[in-house]
């Protein structure tokens, strides 16, 4: 879709509502690439011949795992050229949107925030998040902010009922204000004016806060914390539920658009507490089972046709950003196939090197505008806004739902604290409602993988949705990084099942992907759900160079020969592209060594564990769970973090594996510089040491986590001694292998 309200408009156009055009650097990438293809065949052809004439076991099984890890390279670059080929760049005028359509006339909206572990996910983060949204400059009426509790936790329930008391001294001061930061945290954390009425609100909510951690602390909720009769019995009526494992829904209207008014006497936006049914015996299937739960519980509530998926701790850096999804979905030219547009993931907190790649510049930017350069981005599970019609079948075909109250086009026309309203969302919130019906099949978001946002994103995609990418100057949302190594890692595994579960199923990317959208989005698809294959290249070329060097073993060109400057060029033009396009996209040299060495770092860990737990549970030999990433904070482990000290502190084989790695290339590394004090050509050893030297570089931190450090996070004395035992244990086959 690139068009706008006025086909063939100029900027200057008061009407237009957006633009489009293709970057500069679209003729580059493809010149570039019609040079590096022919360039990848040679080398695949070189490897062909050196196997073809192998003269030994150790030369053929060498060249064959080098061509193995080559072919892996090769079809991941092809994949990765689809973003390359067309990206393009959008802007929208949000101003004009009320000249072409009036505020009584905007279309409603529904705003979904998932929240499971009130500890791993502090309540008050997913409080300021509501707010945010509920505080949105647009018509309060229009807005209905659903909670999904998936924790069926009364701390959270207490939380959200403290936060609407105080939304109703906060939406009225962000709006009297004009505040862009309407999260109450950024805002009073930020260098904001002082006045005596900002004071106020920052006293009220900073009781608030005070209330919702202590409350957590003591991990109950006691009657000095609730100041009415009222409030206690309809808490202890909700939250006396929650003490039962399996308990039923608990849906609590805590604001009503119809009748509660804030303290300048203004209606509020709707606040909905959900948390769905849960039972042992019936599959909840995560994240996308509570949003298809908070699918049919706000279309039997609101029903309002645009959607926004959030995550707990993704807050709104930009009031006017419903402005910016109405000048896609309230433009005449828009054709009817457009799903949803896509905010990029942005993060405040990232330290200045980004020593975790929390950024994902590459996935949540570059790559973005390349997908939107074809039909439009993937859905990456928060920031999206979507039609509520996408979730019932196909642009061409509507799938009727089960029942017409949940069809995207009814018209709610009972109060939402009618009985026969919520009698009716809480049937729909029941653990067996899905049964025998298309939920997560064919109807809302798709269940089978992990990464539901990847995989419901890509099935609409292939039923014929389209997408666009909308990516303004102030960020739209900003979110929360972890801030411990083991929390990235874990949820870059979880990642890695998810996608493999995509990859190596009946709806594949490469095959069923191709057929439905095209090469290029199937491709493009491709590149994302095979990546946990890059633990193939990584881990070849993480071990086999060093082990080889170590045993004298020299399985690469001489400096002298032609073949060498193939190499050089392979490597030199992948990284070179690779550091053109991150800096292209805002980054920094620092952040783009960082997301460089994280990649080999995820390589060995993340990629590696997360495919070896996917092909055992193909074997029924384990299953994947469901891990949350932890948004506490630890003020010992942040401040390491702000300082870009790596933080290890806990035992992990994944620790083990990439500890193994750092110490077999400085030993590696070491041995190649004793044959050259030694008098041994460099010119055989050059390339393998060159690989050594550069996984040395990027280890650094690990060997100061090892034998630098005394803080808690430094690398645990056990993982130290079981790697150094594994790597041990690898050397010595290797021996035997290369004798």
């Amino acid at each position: 879709m690139k068009g706008s309200l006025v086909r063939g408009a100029t900027t200057d156009d008061a009407r237009l509502l957006h633009t489009v055009k293709p970057l500069r650097r679209t003729i580059f990438n493809r010149v570039f690439a019609a040079i590096y293809a022919p360039a990848i065949l040679t080398l695949l052809y070189y490897h062909a011949k050196t196997l073809i004439f192998s003269a030994t076991l150790v030369s053929f099984s060498a060249t064959l795992a080098l061509l193995f890890s080559d072919l892996v390279l090769a079809f991941m670059w092809v994949t990765t050229q689809t973003f390359r080929i067309c990206p393009v760049y959008r802007k929208q005028f949000p101003e004009n949107v009320e000249k072409i359509l009036k505020r009584s006339d905007f279309p409603a909206l529904d705003v979904f925030v998932c929240t499971a572990d009130p500890y791993k996910e502090p309540p008050i983060g997913v409080v300021n998040t509501a707010l945010a949204v509920l505080a949105y400059d647009y018509p309060a009426e229009k807005i209905s902010v659903y909670v999904s509790d998936d924790g069926g936790s009364a701390l959270t329930l207490f939380a959200f009922m403290e936060a609407a008391k105080f939304a109703t001294h906060w939406l009225p001061f962000c709006k009297k204000n004009n505040i862009l930061e309407r999260s109450p945290e950024a805002y009073f954390g930020s260098n904001h004016p002082c006045t005596s009425e900002s004071e106020k609100i920052k006293m009220i909510y900073e009781s608030m806060k005070v209330k919702v951690e202590h409350v957590l602390e003591r991990g109950t909720v006691g009657d000095q914390y609730i100041t009415s009769d009222q409030e206690r019995e309809a808490f202890n009526k909700w939250s006396s539920n929650f003490t039962r494992q399996d308990h039923p829904a608990v849906i609590q209207v805590l604001l009503d658009a119809s009748k509660d008014k804030d303290v300048d006497g203004y209606l509020m936006p709707n606040l909905i507490y959900i948390s769905r049914e849960k039972n042992k015996s019936s599959p909840h299937h995560f994240k996308a089972g509570a949003l298809n739960a908070l699918l049919r519980v706000s279309g039997s509530m609101t029903n309002a046709p645009i959607v926004l998926a959030l995550d707990c701790d993704f807050r709104s850096n930009d009031p006017r950003t419903p402005l910016r999804v109405l000048c896609y979905l309230c433009d005449p030219a828009t054709p009817p196939d457009l799903a949803f547009v896509q905010f990029p993931q942005l993060f405040q907190g990232i330290n200045k090197s980004d020593i975790y790649n929390a950024e994902y510049k590459r996935l949540f930017q570059i790559n973005m505008l390349g997908f939107d350069g074809v039909s439009g981005p993937n859905y990456i599970g928060t920031g999206c806004f979507f039609r509520r019609r996408s979730f019932f079948g196909c642009p061409t075909s509507l799938i009727s739902p089960e029942i017409p109250e949940l069809a995207p086009d009814y018209v709610v026309d009972k109060p939402i604290q009618s009985q026969s309203i919520l009698s009716l969302a809480h049937r729909v919130a029941s653990c067996d409602y899905e049964n025998q019906t298309s939920w997560g099949s064919k109807m809302g978001l798709r269940y089978g993988s992990l990464v539901e946002d990847y995989y419901t994103g890509f099935r609409l995609h292939c039923e014929g949705w389209k997408s666009v990418f909308c990516n303004p100057e102030r960020p739209a949302f900003f979110g929360d990084v972890p801030t411990s190594l083991i929390d990235a890692l874990n949820q870059q595994k979880r990642w890695a099942v998810g996608l493999l579960e995509v990859a190596f199923s009946k709806y594949s990317p490469a095959t069923y992907g191709v057929r439905r959208m095209g090469p290029l989005m199937g491709l493009g698809y491709a590149q994302v759900a095979f990546w946990p294959i890059w633990s193939i290249p990584i881990t070849t070329y993480a071990f086999l160079p060093q082990l080889a060097l170590l045993n004298k073993v020299y399985i690469f060109p001489k400096v002298s020969e032609p073949w060498f400057f193939l190499y050089a060029f392979l490597f030199l033009g992948a990284y070179g592209q690779d550091y053109i396009d991150f800096i292209l996209a805002g980054g920094s040299v620092q952040r783009w060594w960082s997301d460089q060495r994280f990649w080999i770092a995820r390589g060995l860990t993340s990629y590696f564990f997360g495919s070896i737990e996917f092909f055992l549970g193909c074997l029924g030999i384990s299953a994947s769970g469901f891990t949350v990433t932890s948004k506490a904070v630890d003020a010992e482990q942040s401040k390491r973090y702000d300082q870009g000290i790596f933080e290890f502190g806990v035992h992990s084989p994944m620790f083990v594996s990439l500890t193994s790695a750092a110490i077999i290339n400085l030993i590696a590394f070491s041995q190649g510089l004793v044959e050259v004090f030694r008098g041994n050509n460099l010119e055989g050893l050059f390339v393998q040491m060159l690989i050594s030297g550069f996984a040395v570089v990027n280890s650094l931190p690990i060997y100061e986590a090892i034998a630098l450090r005394n803080d808690s996070g430094k690398m645990p004395i056990k993982t130290t001694i079981t790697a150094t035992l594994l790597a041990g244990a690898v050397y010595a086959a290797s021996s035997f292998i290369f004798m």
